[in-house]
């Protein structure tokens, strides 16, 4: 059986490639592996601090700090994705979805993080 491709694992690539060459000094930026392999790995994880619905990369910069959720064009958030983007913005942060490359290289760009 042929595996699919994944059109938002491009996508993650495709931004990760972009912030490798063009993250601006200063910015500290981690991808959240909220993937795991079975229901005891969750739960385990869970147990130790995983939040569902954790968007997909997180940025730290100038005191301020900032979460991106990747989505291909045609992608939708879960109710628990945006109850964590809800969570993040009343802690104080920036969140955002973008729906593909273009979207998320101008919100990065938009929020500073990029050169």
């Amino acid at each position: 059986m042929k595996k699919r491709k994944s059109p938002e694992r491009d996508i993650h690539r495709a931004v990760i490639d972009q912030l490798n060459v063009r993250a601006k000094p200063g910015v500290l930026w981690l991808h959240v592996p909220n993937a795991p392999r079975n229901a005891i790995a969750g739960r385990n994880l869970q147990r130790l601090g995983m939040l569902k619905g954790a968007a997909d990369l997180l940025f730290f910069h100038n005191h301020e700090f900032f979460a991106l959720e990747l989505k291909a064009a045609n992608g939708r958030t879960s109710l628990e994705q945006e109850a964590f983007r809800d969570r993040f913005k009343s802690a104080g942060g920036y969140a955002w979805v973008a729906f593909g490359v273009d979207e998320a290289i101008a919100t990065l760009t938009a929020w500073g993080l990029l050169r």
